[in-house]
């Protein structure tokens, strides 16, 4: 047993009346409106529209779904397998996270080309909340004992006591806060990201600083499923981890061809604004 356990003993779900809402989805729910939030000033920071930050939102929620789903399809293959017909049953299994924020951001993108053609702006200003939201959302599962890692006889470790429900199986055992864990990553990547911002070359509004951003916090994800309770699939590597490793990459490279095919376009660009100025 470990030296040290912290134990939650205390009832996830808010009471309402005669209703009651889990706090897990509470905090996720703040985490999103935190997010949009965000979003929303430095729309009107960026000369954006900020009530088409609304149109992206639900722009995000197809893609998301569509994408958890087939991730989560990826991690359980043989349960599909058995019947197919369990992928349509949104009431069988769940949606996975890395393919769900990929395709969210493709579907968010699209309605960003509708809506003014220039999806790159919004990427790039969703690069800082998206990270926001991931962390503080990864924070709101520990309120529901869910994305509890692999049992442990070290440290740290947490446990959930009492009658729940609680998210993980066998909630009461000492094991590896790895929803903490991802938290915590998540949180360095944006003080990077955030930092990193500051950079001219990460500053043209084409997206490189969202994608950059996916791929540091797709890094971290991978690194921290390394506790997770899923079995290995190949070599050393859970399902997950090959999963965020794919989209940490393409990420990367997606990156890298955006800053080389821009590159050549800058100081013609940065001409092209001085003579305006000079101009007016």
């Amino acid at each position: 047993m470990p030296t040290a356990v912290l134990a939650f003993d205390f009832d996830p779900f808010l009471h309402l009346g005669d209703s009651a809402v889990r706090w897990e989805t509470v905090g996720i729910a703040l985490a999103v409106f935190a997010g949009i939030l965000l979003a929303g000033v430095g729309a009107r920071d960026r000369h954006l529209r900020v009530d088409d930050v609304v149109f992206v939102v639900l722009g995000i929620v197809p893609g998301a779904v569509v994408g958890g789903r087939l991730g989560y399809i990826l991690l359980h293959p043989a349960f599909f397998t058995v019947d197919p017909t369990r992928v349509l049953d949104p009431g069988v299994g769940s949606l996975e996270l890395t393919l769900g924020v990929v395709g969210g951001s493709l579907t968010g993108a699209i309605v960003a080309i509708l809506l003014d053609g220039r999806p790159g702006q919004w990427l790039q200003l969703a690069a800082l909340p998206m990270l926001v939201v991931l962390a503080l959302g990864k924070l709101a599962t520990m309120l529901g004992g869910t994305g509890q890692g692999a049992p442990t006889t070290g440290e740290p470790a947490t446990a959930y006591l009492g009658a729940g429900p609680w998210g993980s199986l066998g909630p009461a055992i000492p094991s590896i806060p790895s929803q903490a864990l991802e938290a915590a990553a998540t949180v360095v990547v944006l003080i990077v990201v955030a930092a990193a911002s500051l950079l001219p070359v990460l500053r043209r509004a084409d997206g490189r600083l969202f994608v950059l951003a996916l791929a540091g916090w797709a890094i971290g994800r991978a690194v921290v499923a390394a506790t997770w309770r899923d079995p290995v699939v190949a070599g050393p590597l859970r399902a997950e981890q090959v999963i965020a490793a794919i989209v940490a990459l393409g990420s990367i490279v997606v990156a890298i061809w955006l800053i080389a095919v821009h590159r050549g376009a800058e100081p013609a660009e940065r001409d092209a604004a001085g003579a305006v100025l000079e101009r007016a």
